[in-house]
């Protein structure tokens, strides 16, 4: 299999350009079992859930993490912060123009932001070192990305975003990711606390998300495309609370990435925190997830091809109904909800 078996038209009008009102005015297209597809709304999901439900969140929170910096000799370089890699004030990132930008130029914003940039680490990707101060802590720097940073909107999306925190989830929490988990851009504390009064519990999990999800599938064979790896953390609760459930419900295509890996690391004795390249492909056995919320993703990406794993080839199906019906694409765009393919739900 490779990338033009995921592909389709969508047209440019149906990418959502800008976040709903209400965010659980959404529309959701509900394909869970034989009695599907039928369309609702986000506000419709606690009708939808009870008693043995769980529903999994990645709480993430995106960093202000797009940089628009000063050379010492007057050029314009932009940043884009994609995830610390441990070491003091020293992210990956990319860097445009990087080919005029060689290791050891120093940039600026504000007077009180410094980055030098270092090596090359392939695919465009360089090490950066961020200094905001005499002291530099982690604090100032993220007081610093808060001051200077924008949000990192995908390349799709052109319109200004009046409200940064409508690209954050009302549940996120540690900002890390260079990109939201767009599934739960939809969910409420409304619709949170009815589900769990229908009886539902809910967790969370955090998967620090990469712009490397987004990116298509360029080979001509899913086995040689590489997945970069992404930091994740399943609290044992969450994996417990998964073992528990009669229903296990991600929200987010992250979700389920972090829950199926920390599935797998458990089997082989490993702890909750850890990265994972697992590429979720047609064939993929999994452990953990039943049911699907997520939105419609772009032609050629990984999150499709995980998606084919999960529903099979009906998800074609359903993208067509969704545009047939007027659904608004990707980050900012309506969502599905979907159960796993089993053997008697395969669909020709």
């Amino acid at each position: 299999m490779g990338p033009d078996d995921f592909a389709y038209d969508l047209p440019d009008d149906r990418i959502a350009q800008v976040p709903l009102e209400d965010r659980s005015s959404a529309r959701l297209l509900v394909d869970v079992d034989d009695s599907g597809p039928y369309h609702r709304h986000i506000g419709d999901l606690p009708g939808m859930v009870g008693p043995g439900d769980l529903l999994v969140l990645n709480d993430t929170r995106v960093l202000p993490a797009r940089l628009r910096m000063t050379k010492e000799t007057g050029g314009a370089v932009e940043i884009l912060l994609l995830e610390a890699t441990g070491e003091t004030g020293v992210w990956e990132a990319l860097v445009r123009p990087s080919r005029r930008v060689p290791p050891g130029t120093r940039l600026s914003a504000g007077g009180d932001l410094t980055v030098t940039v270092g090596e090359d680490m392939g695919e465009g990707r360089r090490k950066v070192l961020l200094e905001a101060g005499p002291r530099s802590g982690p604090d100032d720097v993220l007081a610093a990305l808060q001051r200077h940073g924008e949000m990192p909107l995908p390349p799709y999306l052109h319109t200004r975003l009046d409200d940064p925190e409508r690209y954050q989830t009302v549940y996120s929490q540690r900002p890390a990711s260079a990109a939201a988990p767009t599934a739960g851009l939809h969910l409420t504390d409304e619709v949170l606390h009815a589900c769990t009064a229908a009886g539902a519990i809910v967790e969370r999990l955090e998967l620090v998300v990469g712009l490397d999800t987004f990116r298509p599938v360029m080979v001509n064979d899913l086995e040689d495309h590489v997945m970069h790896s992404e930091a994740y953390t399943v609290p044992e609760a969450t994996l417990e609370a998964c073992r528990s459930a009669d229903r296990v419900i991600a929200v987010g295509t992250t979700t389920v990435r972090a829950l199926e890996s920390a599935h797998l690391a458990s089997i082989r004795g490993e702890g909750p925190s850890a990265r994972t390249d697992l590429f979720i492909r047609p064939g993929f056995d999994f452990g953990v997830v039943d049911v699907l919320l997520t939105n419609y993703h772009l032609p050629r990406s990984t999150l499709l091809v995980m998606l084919e794993a999960f529903v099979g080839p009906r998800w074609r199906d359903l993208y067509s109904l969704a545009l047939t019906e007027g659904y608004r694409f990707l980050s900012f765009g309506d969502a599905m909800l979907v159960g796993r393919r089993t053997a008697d739900r395969i669909v020709a």
